[in-house]
């Protein structure tokens, strides 16, 4: 008697978007490529409204440091805390480009841009065409990738390897696709070389094994395969460790606190953009994915994905919120490695929601692209310090910063020719900070004892400039290094009024002369001429 075949299982019905039969007849190559070159031209003018803002601290360091030699970057970067990939980057972006802030912007824009097309062959390639192209707009306009694609620094980098990472994890070990091995074990090793979250990422991803590990019909092999990306990652981080343990033990966060639970907020306000952001992704979210959770598809491949894809995110942040208890670091811009999850987890519910799902991604796109949902304040004020000032600075001059990580600030916009010193002491090259026992060496710095021989190596005619942060009513100014700097910068103040009264120095200007509402670090300058 002739077996008859089973039928097969029958996917759960959902409301699905009608497609135009003209758009059915489009060939696959003609409108997923129009939809990418539309949507990465709409993060392009989204991305760029700010490029060439000032700087605030972190940007300058960064362009700083990337201004030495290949060779030296490694060593500097001993006294900052990062690995050297993005400043290897940068130094020969700026090779070509120049170290203005729209140069060194580009880089992060370049990189922010491609996550446009990473993020839809992401989606594409786990989930679907649906799916891909709904990852192409949620990466498009998402506010944390807006936002650092015009700054300074590797996040941009990071959410891109964070990006190739995921979707070869994914590929690799839950649909065991073994090609994407490499992928995996490259990025992944980039990622480590790009920022510190990159060992938090590194850990997650091994926790995140736990659900393709339940369903896997072959465990020897996969842990085989787990061994292989991760061991060779490690092994091409292994030139870096000693570093990052000499960081890890002198050059902490002191600038930071301890997280507590807010990192549901966080995320929703920071990393998705918002609270109405990430209630209609949710809603539809949760709409398309309850039929993974029924008995029948709960240990399909598909299903699986959404559970590793969870424990990615959630494994990493919870990572680095133990290592934070010892060593803060947990901040929203350190989110990257895990933009890529969330995102991916968005599209594949709103993918598998239908319309619904459609229309979800439509509202958020439309609560992103707002100018109040994309603007970015002012960083900081030093370029107007710079501009009202540096006609009245001379060669020799003496600038003292009362915060010392904004040393390099004011020396990226002041002029040339200048001495540098912090409330710390002298700085021999200001090019980098130094945060080599930074707390510990400003807790020890006098303030009288150090600023008196800075005064006295002025000869008559000679100008210090102090350069203070305004801390008055501020918000972060409450962790152990910010206390502490802004009862400095207060002390240096009242002694140099002090030698104003005195008749050592006198008072030659103030700037800036009107306070634009800097987001991340704004300061007053004044500038004193010394007398006798």
């Amino acid at each position: 008697m002739a077996t008859v075949a089973a039928p097969p299982a029958e996917t759960p019905r959902v409301a699905r978007a009608r497609v135009p039969q003209w758009f059915a007849r489009c060939p696959l190559w003609l409108w997923s490529g129009a939809i990418l070159v539309v949507l990465t031209a709409i993060a392009a003018y989204l991305r760029t409204r700010f490029i060439s803002g000032q700087f605030w601290m972190d940007e300058a360091i960064t362009t700083g440091i990337s201004s030495h030699s290949l060779t030296a970057i490694p060593g500097i970067l001993r006294h900052d805390g990062n690995p050297p990939l993005f400043y290897m980057l940068l130094h020969g972006w700026m090779s070509v480009f120049g170290t203005s802030e729209s140069a060194t912007h580009s880089l992060s824009l370049l990189f922010g841009l491609l996550t446009v097309p990473a993020g839809m062959w992401a989606g594409w390639s786990l989930f679907g065409r649906r799916a891909g192209a709904m990852a192409a707009i949620l990466f498009a306009f998402n506010y944390w990738l807006t936002y650092y694609a015009q700054e300074t620094r590797m996040y941009e980098l990071m959410a891109l390897l964070g990006i190739l990472a995921t979707a070869a994890f994914i590929h690799a070990f839950v649909y065991r696709r073994r090609a994407y091995l490499i992928l995996f074990g490259a990025s992944l090793a980039l990622m480590l070389y790009t920022h510190s979250w990159g060992v938090f990422f590194f850990v997650g991803a091994l926790l995140a094994l736990i659900p393709a590990w339940v369903i896997s019909e072959d465990r020897r092999g996969l842990a085989r395969d787990a061994a292989l990306a991760f061991v060779g990652a490690g092994v091409l981080y292994l030139p870096w460790i000693p570093n990052l343990l000499y960081q890890a033990s002198h050059t902490a966060a002191p600038w930071s606190r301890a997280p507590r639970f807010g990192a549901p907020v966080l995320i929703s306000r920071q990393l998705i953009g918002g609270d109405r952001v990430t209630a209609v992704l949710l809603a539809a979210s949760v709409i398309g994915l309850v039929g993974l959770v029924t008995r029948r598809l709960r240990r399909s491949q598909e299903a699986t994905a959404l559970w590793t894809l969870i424990a990615l995110t959630v494994a990493t942040l919870a990572v680095a919120w133990i290592a934070s208890q010892i060593n803060p670091a947990f901040v929203p811009r350190y989110f990257a490695p895990i933009v890529a999850s969330i995102m991916l987890i968005a599209a594949l519910g709103c993918a598998r929601a239908g319309f619904v799902g459609a229309i979800a991604v439509v509202l958020a796109a439309v609560f992103l692209i707002k100018p109040a949902g994309v603007a970015l304040p002012v960083k900081s004020d030093m370029r107007d310090v710079s501009g009202q000032l540096t006609q009245l600075l001379h060669p020799g001059d003496l600038v003292v910063v009362g915060q010392p990580e904004q040393t390099t600030l004011a020396w990226y916009y002041l002029p040339s020719g200048l001495r540098y010193a912090n409330t710390i002491g002298p700085v021999k090259d200001p090019s980098y900070m130094n945060w080599v026992d930074a707390k510990t060496r400003l807790e020890h710095a006098d303030p009288r004892a150090t600023l008196d021989p800075l005064v006295a190596s002025l000869t008559p005619g000679q100008q210090l400039l102090y350069v203070r942060p305004l801390t008055e009513g501020a918000q972060n100014w409450n962790a152990p290094w910010t206390q502490l700097v802004r009862r400095r910068s207060a002390q240096w103040g009242a002694l140099l009024e002090a030698d104003v009264s005195a008749g050592v120095l006198r008072p030659v200007a103030v700037a800036p002369h009107s306070y634009g509402g800097a987001c991340c670090v704004a300061d007053t300058a004044v500038l004193y001429e010394k007398r006798t």
